[in-house]
C-alpha cells in the first residue's frame, strides 16, 4: 500500500502495531479507508466484506461457527477539510467468535476542519461472541479541527456476548460518542472506555443500554482524564424491562481548569431488575504524587505515571 508517513502512523496506532511508518496488512479480513476511499480490502472464507452501493460504508458478513478470526477496518484522514459519514454493518452468525478492530485517525495540518462520523451497527446472533476494539487518534498542528463522532449500535440475541474497548487518548478536538445497545435473554455486554482530553477539547460520551431479556447483564466502566481547559460530559442510562443486572461506573480525574459533568441514570421497569451506578470525579492524589517524587520523579513525570496507570 502506498501510504504517507502520517497515514501509516495512524494505521499502526489503530492496529496496535509498532509505529515505524512501515504498516503492513494484518492477517485475516480487512478494509483500509484513506481520505474517503478504500485502498485495500481482503475477505476470507468465513468473513465477507462488501462495500455499500454508495461507497459510504461496508457490510461485513461473518459466517456461523467462525472461530478466532479477526477483522480490521481502520480509517485515516490526512486531507484537511474532508468531512464524511460512514456506515458499517456487522452481521455475526450463530456461534461465531471473532475480534473486530476499528478506529479512525486524523492528521490535520490545514486550516479547515476534518470530520469523520462513523456509525457501526452490530447484529450478533445467538451464542455468538465478539470483541470490538475501537481507537481514535488525532494529530497535526493546523488550525483546523480534528473531529470524530463515533456511533456504536448493538443488537445482542439470546446468549450472545459483546466486549468493547473504546479508547481516545488526546489529539481529538471535539467528539460526541454514542453507544446504544439492546440485550436479549442471557446476553452479556461489557464496555471499557478510556478517554483523555487536553487544551480546549470537548468530549461527550452517551450510553443508552436496554436489558430486554431475562438474565441479561451489562457492565459499563468509563475512566477519563480532563486536563487544561478541556471539558467532558458523561451520560448513561441503564434500562431494564426483565429480570436482569446492570452496572454503570464513571471515574474521572480533573486537572488544571478542566470541567467534568457526569450524569448516570437508572430506569427499572420491573421489581426483578438489579441496577447500580457509580460516579466519582476527583483530582490526582497528593500522597501518590509525593511518593513518586521522593523516588526521583519530577511532578510532571509523577502525574504521567499516575494517569497511565489509571487509564489502563
Amino acid at each position: 500500500m502506498n501510504l504517507t508517513p502520517e497515514e501509516s502512523h495512524i494505521f499502526c496506532t489503530v492496529a496496535n502495531t509498532p509505529t515505524d511508518n512501515n504498516f503492513t496488512a494484518p492477517a485475516g479480513a480487512y478494509n483500509f479507508r484513506v481520505n474517503g476511499k478504500s485502498i485495500g480490502r481482503h475477505s476470507t472464507k468465513n468473513i465477507n466484506i462488501v462495500p455499500k452501493p454508495d461507497n459510504q460504508g461496508l457490510d461485513i458478513f461473518i459466517a456461523p461457527n467462525t472461530k478466532n478470526e479477526t477483522v480490521h477496518i481502520p480509517v485515516a484522514i490526512s486531507a484537511t477539510g474532508l468531512k464524511e459519514t460512514v456506515y458499517n454493518d456487522f452481521h455475526i452468525g450463530e456461534n461465531a467468535k471473532v475480534t473486530i478492530i476499528a478506529g479512525c485517525g486524523i492528521y490535520n495540518c490545514g486550516g479547515a476542519d476534518s470530520v469523520h462520523d462513523g456509525i457501526h451497527r452490530f447484529y450478533v446472533a445467538k451464542n455468538a461472541k465478539i470483541k470490538y476494539i475501537e481507537k481514535h487518534y488525532g494529530f497535526g498542528q493546523g488550525r483546523g479541527g480534528k473531529i470524530l463522532n463515533p456511533t456504536t449500535e448493538l443488537h445482542l440475541a439470546d446468549n450472545s456476548e459483546a466486549y468493547l474497548e473504546l479508547e481516545q487518548i488526546k489529539g481529538v478536538d471535539s467528539t460526541i460518542r454514542n453507544t446504544v445497545a439492546d440485550l436479549s435473554q442471557n446476553a452479556k455486554l461489557i464496555v471499557k472506555e478510556r478517554l483523555m482530553t487536553h487544551g480546549r477539547q470537548t468530549a461527550e460520551s452517551i450510553y443508552d443500554i436496554t436489558l430486554n431479556g431475562r438474565n441479561s447483564t451489562a457492565d459499563l466502566a468509563s475512566r477519563s482524564v480532563a486536563q487544561d481547559y478541556s471539558s467532558q460530559t458523561f451520560k448513561s442510562i441503564l434500562s431494564a424491562t426483565q429480570k436482569s443486572r446492570g452496572h454503570s461506573e464513571c471515574d474521572a480525574i480533573i486537572m488544571d481548569h478542566a470541567k467534568v459533568l457526569a450524569m448516570p441514570a437508572l430506569d427499572a421497569k420491573t421489581k426483578d431488575a438489579e441496577l447500580i451506578h457509580e460516579a466519582a470525579i476527583g483530582k490526582l492524589a497528593s500522597d501518590q504524587l509525593a511518593k513518586l517524587m521522593t523516588l526521583g520523579l519530577t511532578r510532571k513525570q509523577a502525574e504521567s505515571q499516575i494517569i497511565n496507570g489509571f487509564l489502563k
